[in-house]
């Protein structure tokens, strides 16, 4: 399953919180797209996906947003 989050505008902690609630209520496998326009964003979600067992599958930085793929553990 397929899972989205807009996380624009949050400030850290707000993305990582969010993605946190989204993880926790999926399924392994699942993919969970995030969009994020805090810059700290990137090194946080690389420290989550190690400390979680969770999966980074792609990070894109575009035009001030990033854009994230984490695959549930």
């Amino acid at each position: 399953m397929e899972k989205y989050i807009n996380a624009r505008g949050l400030q850290c902690p707000g993305p990582i919180v969010e993605l946190f609630k989204v993880a926790k209520a999926s399924d392994s496998g699942d993919l969970i797209t995030i969009e994020v326009t805090d810059s700290g964003f990137k090194k946080d979600l690389a420290a989550w996906c190690k400390k979680t067992g969770n999966e980074l599958v792609s990070i894109v930085e575009e035009e001030g947003v990033i854009k994230a793929v984490v695959k549930k553990g």
